[in-house]
């Protein structure tokens, strides 16, 4: 009698969300990326621009490593605030979308 023993791994993807909040709008935009040093990037590339002057609206362009179709354009003077966290695919996710304040 032979016994078969099956293992399986799990495999914890870590994605890095990107969530941003725009002027009027209930409902946050978001993308996720496989690297944090790239999220950092457009982090500090969309606070740039949303220091920059109002007469000079730079047009933010940004794509999805989760899924590869997903684009999104927005104007950096629509954004009012951004802001970067981690996301597990095991546990679901590391916190919930959204801002918010946790006091232990």
């Amino acid at each position: 009698m032979q016994i078969f023993i099956i293992i399986k791994k799990t495999l914890k993807i870590i994605m890095y969300s990107l969530e941003l909040s725009l002027r009027y709008s209930p409902f946050p935009l978001s993308i996720q990326k496989k690297e944090l040093e790239e999220v950092k990037r457009i982090y500090d590339q969309i606070k740039n621009s949303m220091n920059e002057t109002l007469e000079i609206s730079n047009l933010i362009e940004l794509s999805c490593d989760k899924v590869k179709d997903k684009l999104i354009a927005v104007r950096a003077q629509e954004i009012i605030s951004v802001q970067i966290y981690e996301k597990s695919s095991v546990a679901g996710g590391a916190k919930k979308p959204g801002f918010s304040l946790n006091i232990d």
